[in-house]
C-alpha cells in the first residue's frame, strides 16, 4: 500500500491535497468492502431462512462488520498518512530541537519534501543557520574582547613599571634630601609623559569599545554617487598630505544597499593610513560584484613587511619608522571591526603600485535594475 501512495509523489503534494487524497481512498476502499459486507450479509440470510434459530441476527453482524471496517479503515488511514507525511519531518526536527539544546549547532535540517512539513524545516534550518552565525559572531566578540584586553594590559605594564620606578627613586631619595630640584621637575615632567600615555591609551580602549554599539544602517544608494563622494574624501586627504591620487571602479549594478557613513569612515581610515605611508601617489579601485562593493587603496610607498602583514590589523600595532609616530596604530583594527559589522572583512597587501593596499568588503546586497 505504501508503495502504491508513494507513487502519487506526496512530497510535491501539500496537507491538505495529501488529506484529501487518502479521504477519497479511504472512502473507496470502505464503500467497497462495505458493498462486500451487504452481499455476505444477503447470502447469510437466505442460508438461515429456515434455520430454527431464525437469520435475525444477521442485521447486527453486518452492523458490527460494517463499524469494524469503518475503524479499521481509519486507523490504516491515520498511520499510513503519519508514516509518510510526518514520521520523517518530525523525527528530524525533533533530532534537531535535541542537538541545539546540547548546544550543537554543526549541523544541518534536511528534508527535500515541498510540504508544508518542508516549508517548516527548511524555516528551522534557517533558525539554526542565524543562531550559528550569531553564536560564532558572540564567540569572536569574545576572543577579540580577551585580545584587546591582553593588548592593553601588554602596553600598560611598560609605563606603570617606569613610573613604578620613579615612585620608588622619589621615596628613596626626597626625605633625605638627596635629589635636586631640577632632578625632581625632571622626574614629574616623566611621569606626567606617562599618565598622558595612558589616559590615551584608556580613550583608545573606550572608543573601541563603542565601535560593538554602531548600528549598520543599510540604505539604497547609488553606486556612482558613492564613489563621487568617496573621491572627493580622498582628493582632500591626499592633498593635504601633498599626495595624488586616482581612481577606478567596475559595477555590475547601479545601486548598492549599503551603510554609506560606514563605508566612508572605513575609507577615510584606509586613505589617512595609505597617504602617512605612500611616496607620492595613491590609488582607489572599486568594485561592485558577487553582491559584494569592494575598496581598494594603495599607495607607493615601502609596503607592508613580513611582519606588519600578520600584524597590520591588530589593534595597537605600529610599524618602526617616523611614519608610525604620533598615531595609536588603531585605524585599520577599527576598519577591520566596521568591515565585520556590515558582513565583509578587510585584507593587508603590499599592491602593483610597490607600496601597501589594504582592501575593504562589504555586504552589498545587490539591486538590478
Amino acid at each position: 500500500m505504501a508503495k502504491i501512495l508513494s507513487r502519487f509523489r506526496l512530497k510535491n503534494m501539500s496537507m491538505l491535497q495529501t488529506f484529501i487524497l487518502f479521504h477519497c481512498l479511504y472512502l473507496a476502499a470502505v464503500l467497497t468492502a462495505i458493498v462486500f459486507e451487504f452481499d455476505w450479509a444477503a447470502r447469510l440470510q437466505l442460508r438461515f431462512a429456515g434455520h430454527p434459530y431464525g437469520n435475525n441476527w444477521v442485521l447486527p453482524a453486518q452492523i458490527a462488520a460494517m463499524l469494524l471496517t469503518v475503524g479499521i479503515g481509519l486507523v490504516i488511514m491515520g498511520s499510513l498518512f503519519y508514516r509518510l507525511k510526518l514520521k520523517k519531518p518530525l523525527d528530524v526536527l525533533m533530532s534537531a530541537s535535541e542537538k541545539i539544546s546540547a548546544n550543537d549547532l554543526g549541523f544541518h535540517v534536511v528534508y527535500d519534501g515541498r510540504d508544508e512539513m518542508g516549508e517548516l524545516c527548511r524555516a528551522f534550518e534557517k533558525m539554526r543557520s542565524q543562531m550559528e552565525n550569531n553564536f560564532k559572531a558572540l564567540w569572536r566578540s569574545v576572543e577579540e574582547r580577551n585580545q584587546l584586553n591582553a593588548i592593553f594590559a601588554h602596553d600598560l605594564r611598560t609605563p606603570l613599571s617606569v613610573m613604578k620606578g620613579y615612585v620608588e627613586f622619589t621615596a628613596a631619595y626626597l626625605p633625605q634630601k638627596k635629589i635636586s630640584e631640577e632632578k625632581l621637575l625632571e622626574t614629574m615632567q616623566t611621569m606626567q609623559t606617562h599618565i598622558l600615555r595612558m589616559e590615551r591609551y584608556v580613550e583608545a580602549m573606550n572608543s573601541i569599545q563603542k565601535l560593538e554599539d554602531i548600528p549598520v544602517n543599510r540604505r539604497e544608494t547609488a553606486f556612482a554617487l558613492l564613489t563621487g563622494q568617496l573621491d572627493d574624501t580622498a582628493r582632500r586627504i591626499a592633498g593635504h598630505h601633498g599626495k595624488t591620487f586616482g581612481s577606478r571602479q567596475a559595477a555590475d549594478s547601479a545601486k548598492v544597499f549599503v551603510d554609506a557613513d560606514l563605508a566612508m569612515q572605513v575609507f577615510e581610515n584606509m586613505m589617512a593610513n595609505a597617504a602617512r605611508y605612500a611616496a607620492g601617489r595613491i590609488e582607489a579601485e572599486y568594485v561592485v560584484a558577487n553582491g559584494m562593493l569592494t575598496i581598494n587603496v594603495g599607495d607607493d610607498g615601502p609596503g607592508f613587511s613580513d611582519e606588519a602583514l600578520q600584524k597590520a590589523l591588530l589593534p595597537f600595532y605600529r610599524s618602526e619608522g617616523p611614519e608610525a609616530s604620533g598615531h595609536q596604530g588603531l585605524g585599520l583594527y577599527i576598519c577591520s571591526v566596521l568591515c565585520r559589522k556590515h558582513q565583509g572583512g578587510l585584507r593587508a597587501a603590499n599592491g602593483p603600485l610597490g607600496g601597501g593596499m589594504v582592501t575593504a568588503s562589504f555586504y552589498a546586497e545587490l539591486i538590478n535594475r
